[in-house]
C-alpha cells in the first residue's frame, strides 16, 4: 500500500471513470495530521532507502536524498530552530531559491508548528519591509547568493519583529549579526520527539502562509492549515500521475507556492522522487538534456517554458522515459499542445488553481481526454460553480466567475483558511456559501470549462468582453510571434482597446507592415472585434519567477503612457 492510499482508501486506478472518481473520492485524516511526521517520517522508517530527491546545482553537481535522509535532516532543522527560540506559531521568512535546505527547513518547521512564508530572492528593500511587518516575521533565512542579504540589511531597522537573521551557503556577511544556518543544522541532533500537549499540532492549525503575486495593490497574505498537503494528493497522484519509484520534475522556484504543488507534498504522497535543478536562467535546450539524462517520468512547466523548449529540435533528445506532461500558470495555447504532441507523442494535461487553492480544475490522465481550448473539469474534492455578478448560476456558454462551494467551517482540503488579519478580504472571498476566485470562465454543454482570464485581465471594449487568452492563442500561431501579452488600453470612444505586447522570434524585425499583418491575422482567425488596435514590440515580457506573464505591470505602465 502506498502512503496516499492510507488517506484515500483506494488506488488511483480503481476508479472506473471521472464520474466515479468525483463522486467517491474522499480523504480521511486524524485530527493530529502533520505531513512531516505522518508521511515523511513514516516513509523514512518503512522505506528508508527509497529515493526522495535528486538535487542538481547550476553546475550539475548532484546530491541524492532518501526518505530517511529527509526524516533525519528535518529532525536536525527542527532541533536547531527550536534551539534558536522558534516555536509553534512563530513565522519564518524563507528566501532559499532551490537549495535543498528549503525542504529540510519546511519539514522542520512543520514538526515544531512554526509557520514558513516563502519568498523569492528577487525581493528588494521595500518588499522585505512590507512582508516582515505584515507577517510579523520573527526570523529570516536567506540565501547567501548574490546581494539578497544586503537588501535586507538596508531595511532591517524598519522590521522590528525580526529577531533572527540566518544565511545559507556558508557566506556569512561581516557584521550585521548573521548566523550560519547550514553550520547550525549540520551540528544539530537528528533525533526529534513529536511534541505533545500545548505544543502539539492540530490539523486545523495554520501550517503556512503565503503572499499572493497580486494584480492590484499590495499582496495579500493567505493562510493554509495542516490539511493543505492532503489537497495535493490530487495534484501529484491524479493530475501529475507521478509514478511510485519514478522521478518527477516541476520547474518552479521555492519563492512561490507552485513549488509545493510540484516538488513536495503530492509527489511524495505518490512516493515519487522529485528532481530539483537550481539553475540561474531557464534554457530550453538545457532542460531537454536534463529530461533525457535523468530519465524524468512526469513533468510540469508553464506554457511559456514549453514554447521555449519547442524552439529547439526536441527530436534530438531521447525523451522515451517521459510518460505524462502537465501545464499550469497560464492557459495552454493549442499551438504548443499540438507541437509538443507531435514531437513527443504526449499530450499536455492542464491544471488551474491559485495560491488560495490546490489544483481545482484540470484534465486528469486516464479519466479525461484533453480538449484544445478547454481547461478541463472540477478536480475531485472541489465543487465548481460559474456565477454571474448577481450570484446566479450562469447558463451554458455564459461567462462568469469561477466559484468553489465552501465556507470557512466546511471547505475542501487545500483551500485557504482566509487572509491573515484581513477580515474584509476573507469575507469577500468566502460569501454566500462559495469561495470566489476572481477568475472568469464558462461551461460548455459537456461540462468542460473554458478559461477566460482574471476578472482584472478581461478587456471591456465597445460592449464586448474580450479574454486576453483568446487573442494571444491566435497570435502565437503566427510564425513571427514568440511570446505575446494582450491587455486593455484606455480609450475615450471604446472604453478600452486591445493592445498586444509582442516578443518576436529570431529573424523577424518590427515594422509597420508586420503590425498590419498581425492585425489582419487576428481578424481572419477569430472574431474581428478582438484584433489588437495597438501592437508594441519588446525584447521580453515581465514575468513572475514562476513564469506567469505580469499583465498588470504592462497595464500600469500603459495607464501613464496612454493617459487621456
Amino acid at each position: 500500500m502506498t502512503i496516499y492510499e492510507k488517506y484515500v482508501g483506494r488506488n488511483r486506478d480503481d476508479f472506473k471513470d471521472y464520474d466515479d472518481l468525483v463522486k467517491n473520492y474522499k480523504v480521511s485524516y486524524p485530527e493530529t495530521f502533520n505531513f512531516a511526521y505522518d508521511v515523511i517520517d513514516e516513509l523514512g522508517r518503512e522505506k528508508p532507502d527509497k529515493l526522495a530527491m535528486i538535487w542538481l546545482s547550476k553546475n550539475k553537481e548532484e546530491k541524492r536524498f532518501t526518505f530517511r535522509d529527509m526524516m533525519l535532516w528535518s529532525n536536525k532543522a527542527a532541533n536547531y530552530l527550536k534551539s534558536l527560540g522558534i516555536n509553534k506559531g512563530d513565522k519564518v521568512l524563507l528566501v532559499l531559491k532551490r537549495s535543498y535546505y528549503f525542504w529540510f527547513t519546511m519539514l522542520g518547521l512543520h514538526k515544531i508548528g512554526g509557520i514558513p512564508i516563502q519568498a523569492t530572492n528577487m525581493l528588494v528593500g521595500h518588499d522585505f519591509t512590507y512582508r516582515c511587518n505584515k507577517g510579523e516575521i520573527k526570523a529570516v533565512i536567506i540565501t547567501g547568493d548574490d546581494d539578497v542579504t544586503e537588501h535586507f540589511d538596508a531595511v532591517e531597522k524598519e522590521c522590528p519583529t525580526v529577531k533572527l537573521k540566518l544565511v545559507t551557503k556558508h557566506k556569512v556577511p561581516k557584521g550585521g549579526n548573521w548566523i550560519d544556518f547550514e553550520d547550525g543544522i549540520e551540528k544539530a541532533s537528528d533525533v526529534f520527539t513529536r511534541p505533545t500537549g500545548k505544543d502539539a499540532v492540530n490539523a486545523k492549525d495554520i501550517m503556512l502562509t503565503s503572499f499572493t503575486s497580486g494584480t492590484t495593490g499590495y499582496p495579500k497574505m493567505i493562510m493554509h492549515d495542516f490539511t493543505y498537503p492532503l489537497g495535493h494528493i490530487v495534484t501529484g497522484v491524479f493530475w501529475h500521475r507521478v509514478i511510485d519509484g519514478g522521478l518527477h520534475f516541476t520547474i518552479s522556484d521555492t519563492g512561490w507556492l507552485k513549488s509545493l504543488w510540484g516538488k513536495f507534498y503530492g509527489q511524495w504522497f505518490g512516493e515519487s522522487a522529485v528532481l530539483v535543478y537550481d539553475f540561474d536562467k531557464f534554457d530550453g535546450e538545457d532542460i531537454l538534456k536534463v529530461l533525457q539524462d535523468y530519465k524524468v517520468n512526469t513533468f510540469c512547466v508553464p506554457p511559456t517554458m514549453y514554447r521555449f523548449m519547442l524552439q529547439k529540435d526536441i527530436t534530438k533528445y531521447d525523451l522515451s522515459s517521459l510518460k505524462h506532461c502537465c501545464s499550469a500558470g497560464e492557459a495552454l495555447n493549442a499551438d504548443i499542445f499540438n507541437k509538443w504532441k507531435e514531437g513527443t507523442g504526449l499530450e499536455i494535461y492542464e491544471g488551474f488553481g491559485q495560491t488560495e487553492t490546490t489544483v481545482c480544475l484540470g484534465t486528469l490522465g486516464r479519466y479525461q481526454t484533453p480538449i484544445s481550448g478547454f481547461i478541463g473539469k472540477a478536480m475531485p474534492g472541489y465543487e465548481i460553480s460559474i456565477q454571474g455578478s448577481d450570484g446566479r448560476e450562469c447558463m451554458i456558454g455564459e461567462e462568469g466567475e469561477i466559484c468553489i462551494k465552501a465556507t470557512l467551517q466546511n471547505k475542501p482540503c487545500g483551500l485557504t483558511c482566509g487572509y491573515y488579519k484581513d477580515e474584509e478580504s476573507t469575507k469577500h472571498g468566502f460569501r454566500n456559501g462559495y469561495f470566489h476566485t476572481g477568475d472568469t470562465a464558462y461551461f460548455d454543454e459537456r461540462g468542460n470549462i473554458k478559461y477566460i482570464g482574471r476578472n482584472d485581465d478581461v478587456i471591456k471594449s465597445s460592449g464586448y468582453r474580450i479574454g486576453p487568452f483568446e487573442v494571444e492563442s491566435v497570435m502565437l500561431e503566427h510564425p513571427a510571434v514568440l511570446e505575446v501579452a494582450v491587455t486593455g488600453v484606455p480609450d475615450a470612444k471604446r472604453g478600452f482597446v486591445v493592445k498586444a505586447t509582442v516578443v518576436l522570434k529570431e529573424n523577424y524585425k518590427p515594422s509597420d507592415e508586420l503590425v498590419l499583418e498581425l492585425q489582419n491575422y487576428v481578424k481572419n482567425n477569430t472574431a474581428p472585434y478582438k484584433y489588437p488596435r495597438i501592437v508594441e514590440f519588446v525584447s521580453s515580457l515581465p514575468k513572475t519567477i514562476s513564469g506567469k506573464i505580469r499583465r498588470v505591470e504592462i497595464r500600469n505602465t500603459d495607464l501613464e503612457k496612454y493617459k487621456q
